[in-house]
């Protein structure tokens, strides 16, 4: 993880994003991305009649203060031992945050901001999603991975080996189902053996629903990190019925998460 992208603004979560980036920057001797953005098309309503309308004052404000945020977030690192720059765009935050994924290794989001289960739909790269009050701590202590032999398992698993690397526990985490599909534990245990991570396997016998017994299981061990595959069902029934993806994400208490689809 050499490369580091991370939501720039003004929230209560900026903290925790920025302390989690530069440690990750540091551990891995990357190279630290603030992405400020200012989106042109909150500004831009359309009339009844298919008409646009810009509200130009508005947008000179915003823009003038996102200025001066990425000259402040310029100095502050400027003083730091991370190699840095700021970048800005005018494009929907999801978009922005894409596009700047394209040529990064991991970007880092608040859950809070609601970004995180859409970018993962769109980014290129994997989405950690901290809590506002929470920096993801390395080294890492315990960190659950959710398996469920799936494609986006695997990708979210090979993407977090980085920090896998450096963890004192890795567990993987299966909840028993009556059909289970694609590749089963086991072949996860060898492909993290392969790059020197020993992991242990649980295998949870299902309560209430798969969401909640993981949950159960991140909580009981104090889990740093969850990794998870993001929407292996559609994002649409996801949204209807409930999911694991959407649980974990609204769990706004829960620990940080890193998401890839």
């Amino acid at each position: 993880m050499r490369s580091i992208l991370v939501q720039g603004g003004r929230d209560a979560g900026m903290g925790a994003r920025l302390d989690t980036a530069m440690d990750l920057a540091r551990a891995h001797n990357g190279h630290l991305t603030v992405l400020v953005d200012t989106p042109v098309d909150k500004y831009v309503t359309i009339d009844p009649y298919g008409g646009a309308i810009l509200a130009r004052e508005a947008l000179e404000n915003a823009l003038k203060e996102d200025d001066a945020l990425a000259a402040a977030f310029g100095e502050r690192l400027a003083r730091d031992d991370v190699p840095f720059d700021v970048a800005q765009s005018e494009l929907p935050q999801i978009d922005a945050l894409a596009r700047c994924g394209d040529l990064t290794d991991l970007v880092v989001v608040s859950r809070s901001s609601g970004l995180a289960g859409d970018l993962a739909l769109s980014a290129s790269c994997p989405v950690l999603a901290l809590p506002d009050d929470v920096p993801l701590k390395l080294p890492l202590g315990t960190v659950c991975i959710a398996w469920d032999g799936g494609t986006e398992a695997a990708r979210a698993m090979k993407a977090a080996v980085p920090l896998l690397a450096g963890a004192s526990d890795v567990r993987v985490l299966t909840v028993a189902v009556d059909k289970p599909e694609g590749f089963p534990p086991t072949e996860a245990l060898r492909y993290l053996a392969r790059h020197g991570i020993r992991a242990e396997l649980t295998e949870l016998t299902r309560g209430n629903s798969v969401e909640e017994t993981l949950a159960s299981e991140v909580r009981r061990t104090r889990a740093q990190l969850v990794v998870m595959g993001a929407y292996s069902h559609s994002r649409l029934r996801e949204f209807l019925f409930g999911g694991v993806t959407r649980f974990f994400l609204d769990e706004l208490t829960a620990p940080p998460l890193l998401i890839a689809h």
